[in-house]
């Protein structure tokens, strides 16, 4: 019988199915993983905008990871976006006691790692939240083991700090065990991403694509989280959702005018 591990998932429903937690439920199912999704917000919002966003009350998210993880074994978690400060708060508590738990009745096994998305706008800069998207994350930092902001986003949540180095530092310094800092919005030809960490600092490079993508950071961090659930430690995982979410960006599609969806559903993942 085939069993696949499973993937936690928080995040918001995207109407468009280009982003949010349908994107997460694509990419953690082709790296061999299954996604547990609970929805945190509800969004109007096409492939380039996003016009309004509805939380989830806080008790429906917390009733609902408690039922999963009473039955269903976590490999790992992955949060997007959370709409509010509340329903942040109530996540963050609930990893911790949830690990605390684990580790009493799991003793041999590895902890499940929790990837943060720290999605604060829409590409356009639309918000995700209702209301100020620094503050609506903060919770989430302390208890996250990677934490995977683009340029804009590590600029929002370190405003005093003057390059990626002191970004990372001031991340790791809220408790994020690890970050990944991405250059999907730069200018340069090539896309780098850096990856920092207790012990140092790694970079990938990859070609920089023409045009514009919907729900390519949500592909990214829901790659690395399914691959750490299927078993990977954190170096093989990165590299395997960045070549992946790649491809998906290569193969992207239209449904519309303006931006592409990344094609998750990759034959060969």
């Amino acid at each position: 019988m085939i069993h696949r591990p499973c993937v936690l998932v928080f995040a918001g429903s995207d109407p468009s199915g280009g982003a949010g937690i349908q994107a997460d439920i694509e990419a953690i199912a082709a790296q061999g993983a299954h996604a547990l999704p609970i929805i945190t917000a509800l969004t109007v919002q096409d492939n380039d905008r996003v016009y309004a966003v509805h939380p989830v009350a806080t008790d429906i998210l917390l009733h609902q990871a408690e039922t999963l993880a009473r039955k269903i074994p976590i490999a790992a978690i992955k949060i997007g976006i959370v709409a509010n400060r509340a329903n942040a708060q109530a996540i963050a508590d609930w990893i911790l006691t949830f690990k605390k738990t684990y580790i009493q009745t799991n003793p041999a096994r590895l902890m499940p790692e929790v990837v943060l998305d720290p999605v604060l706008g829409s590409g356009h800069g639309d918000a995700l939240a209702v209301e100020n998207a620094v503050y609506a994350l903060l919770p989430l930092l302390e208890i996250a083991t990677l934490v995977t902001p683009n340029l804009p986003e590590a600029a929002l949540l370190c405003p005093n700090a003057q390059n990626q180095q002191q970004q990372a530092d001031y991340l790791m310094s809220c408790g994020a065990l690890d970050v990944l800092i991405k250059g999907g919005h730069g200018t340069e030809s090539r896309v780098s991403n850096n990856w920092f960490h207790a012990g140092g600092t790694e970079c990938w490079e990859w070609p920089r694509l023409p045009g514009a993508f919907h729900g390519s950071g949500c592909t990214l961090a829901a790659a690395i989280a399914g691959q750490l659930a299927v078993g990977h430690d954190m170096p093989t995982a990165l590299q395997a959702a960045q070549a992946y979410c790649q491809h998906a960006l290569e193969q992207s599609y239209s449904i519309s005018s303006g931006q592409r969806i990344p094609q998750r559903v990759l034959s060969g993942y």
